[in-house]
């Protein structure tokens, strides 16, 4: 009796995971599954970001993707092994609702909280106007990612001359003050990124898109979890 309890518990756990996988839209996978060597450190779903709080929409710290997405970061991951060098992923999709969260707290003027890390040359209220924040989200298509490299041995993020999501000029890609290691850092992760099919973003050095994404016109709004 004891056993057959426990294997119906057993069949119960795996029918809850398999549910929970299900959920997915068809074409979207858990990037883990496909490529378990990438580091992810989803900046919304912690208080690590330029709001000072979890974003709506992210319940749980696992990167999600289109497959087609998935899989051309594999090909980026393999290239980048030969290096000892690795991707640490900020960022994949990103639901509507998370989205709809970054503009109501653009419009709260008064929370200036992070500022001085993320945006200290620039108005609060300006953020739309100089793209910095935007209404709709290539990451609500599921095939944009933000991302940095690493060091496979201490995994140490590289010197890539600004923050992640840093509101000003130092995180265009043409930014030309920064060291000669910056500007080769940034170098090799355009040069991969771009070889492996993606397109990058003139104003973040981190942001890349698939370039023959599979839902270039729909915006998605499942939970992260």
């Amino acid at each position: 009796m004891i056993y057959l309890m426990k294997t119906h518990i057993v069949f119960f756990s795996l029918f809850l995971t398999s549910l929970a996988y299900s959920q997915l839209p068809e074409g979207f996978v858990y990037v883990k599954d496909v490529a378990p060597t990438i580091e992810v450190d989803l900046r919304y779903n912690s208080s690590n970001n330029f709001l000072g709080q979890r974003v709506n929409g992210y319940h749980n710290n696992c990167l999600i993707l289109t497959e087609a997405a998935a899989l051309a970061l594999v090909k980026v991951e393999n290239e980048l092994k030969l290096k000892n060098l690795g991707l640490k992923v900020f960022d994949g999709y990103r639901p509507q609702r998370a989205v709809n969260h970054f503009i109501t707290w653009a419009k709260t003027l008064s929370d200036t909280l992070n500022k001085a890390e993320y945006y200290p040359k620039v108005m609060k209220k300006n953020l739309f106007k100089e793209e910095y924040i935007a209404s709709r989200s290539g990451h609500t298509k599921g095939s944009t990612v933000d991302l940095t490299l690493i060091n496979l041995s201490t995994k140490e993020e590289l010197d890539m001359g600004s923050p992640y999501d840093f509101f000003g000029r130092k995180s265009w890609i043409n930014y030309q003050n920064l060291s000669e290691t910056q500007k080769a850092h940034r170098a090799l992760l355009q040069g991969v990124m771009l070889k492996h099919g993606f397109r990058n973003y003139a104003r973040e050095w981190w942001h890349f898109t698939l370039n023959q994404q599979p839902f270039p016109n729909t915006y998605f709004d499942f939970p992260v979890e």
